[in-house]
């Protein structure tokens, strides 16, 4: 009779450790093996052959990174893979027996857990380009957080040197950067004067180069002072600069490549129909979902796996009390929130459900997400049906309504 076994597997950088049970619980394999494509191909042959042509549940703690490999094998076998987040292996593991904390430990809960647990999902591979739009879109966000911190320390370093110009140059643009790689300190500004430092902008090829020397020039002549460490800050101030100009130019390198790879998907065309979507947005819809709507049931399941289905938490006397999951996925719900909030300044239908939201007593966080939801309602039909978004007026009782 053939077996049906869960095999759990603690994921590592190196090395895994995986525990094959039966049906009762019983522990009918624990071994550890290096992530090594041959290692990984005989204990999955190996485990195959404990369940005698019967089924094998597989669970992992980690869905990508050193689980790549793991996952890859078991995909091109066909075999189920159970995903359990970080948080489910916390709160599992305080009902087992013991306080120590093992791999062998780790790899037999992450097993008995997807043998007794109905509410584990399965991990979907998704296709090529949603793949490669993942890798991208990760990259991207590294690279944007990146910026933001760098320019956030370019801001401190300046305020050590002159605060004027801290305030008078916008150093999320280009054409400030560009000045600071070469002027740093209120003196060296003042001693370069408007027409040079103009002149040598437009070199640079900054727009509004005049403006943009008036400015600093103006800030200049509001310090005479020279402040303790000017030397060494006009220094790091350079070379931050001049890392953020660097990070600027891989965001657009990257923007165009998340661009090429999401128009070779066969649902691009639609998303981008939506009124607040465009390449970058509907590229993190595609690394969230998977670039399959298939694997969802329904619209309300795939708005819980966005975070845009509010869970009840009601005890005793108290009902209604709605909070948002704590089990979501976070970039699905970034892109939504982020497209319903632009589409409220590019859609005549977005702006009146939002208005009639704020009119109801909402925030406008609470409007926005409301938005989102009515939107991922739309976005799933027209994916359903293959359809292009078409915006008509609302009509004068909805916006009333």
């Amino acid at each position: 009779m053939p077996n049906e076994l869960g095999a759990g597997i603690d994921i590592g950088k190196e090395h895994h450790h995986c525990v094959v049970i039966d049906e009762t619980g019983q522990r009918l394999l624990s071994t550890r093996i290096a992530n090594d494509e041959t290692a990984l191909t005989i204990l999955i042959d190996e485990v195959l052959a404990l369940a005698d042509g019967g089924e094998v549940l597989w669970a992992i703690d980690l869905n990508r990174g050193g689980a790549a490999l793991v996952i890859g094998l078991l995909a091109a076998r066909s075999q189920p893979v159970a995903y359990l987040t970080g948080l489910m292996m916390h709160r599992a593991s305080a009902g087992y027996r013991g306080e120590g904390k093992t791999d062998a430990r780790d790899a037999f809960i992450i097993a008995d857990q997807a043998r007794i647990r109905r509410d584990i999902g399965l991990l979907r591979p998704g296709d090529e380009v949603a793949v490669d739009l993942r890798i991208l879109t990760g990259r991207r966000l590294d690279v944007v957080f990146d910026r933001t911190r760098q320019i956030n320390r370019l801001r401190a370093q300046l305020l050590e040197v002159c605060p004027a110009m801290e305030r008078a140059l916008t150093l999320t643009n280009k054409g400030p950067l560009i000045l600071l790689t070469r002027f740093q300190t209120p003196g060296a500004i003042r001693r370069a004067g408007v027409a040079r430092i103009e002149a040598w902008l437009r070199e640079q090829h900054v727009r509004s180069a005049a403006v943009l020397a008036s400015e600093a020039v103006t800030a200049a002549r509001a310090q005479h002072i020279s402040l303790p460490g000017e030397a060494v800050s006009a220094q790091m101030i350079a070379r931050i600069a001049q890392g953020v100009i660097v990070l600027d130019a891989e965001i657009a390198e990257l923007d165009t490549a998340i661009e090429e790879r999401f128009r070779q998907h066969h649902t691009a065309e639609i998303i981008v129909s939506l009124p607040g979507f465009g390449p970058t947005l509907g590229a993190e819809f595609l690394a969230a979902t998977g670039g399959d709507m298939d694997a969802f049931t329904s619209v309300d399941q795939l708005a819980g796996f966005a975070g845009l289905a509010p869970q009840p938490r009601d005890s005793g006397r108290i009902n209604g009390n709605l909070r948002r999951p704590r089990r979501y996925h976070r970039g699905l719900l970034r892109s939504m929130y982020l497209s319903a909030q632009i589409s409220i300044s590019t859609s005549l239908q977005s702006r009146a459900f939002y208005q009639r939201k704020r009119l109801e007593g909402k925030s406008h966080k609470q409007a926005v997400l409301a938005l989102a939801r009515r939107r991922l309602n739309v976005l799933w039909a027209m994916l359903r049906d293959h359809t292009i978004y078409h915006d008509s007026p609302p009509s004068e009782s909805a916006i009333a309504a």
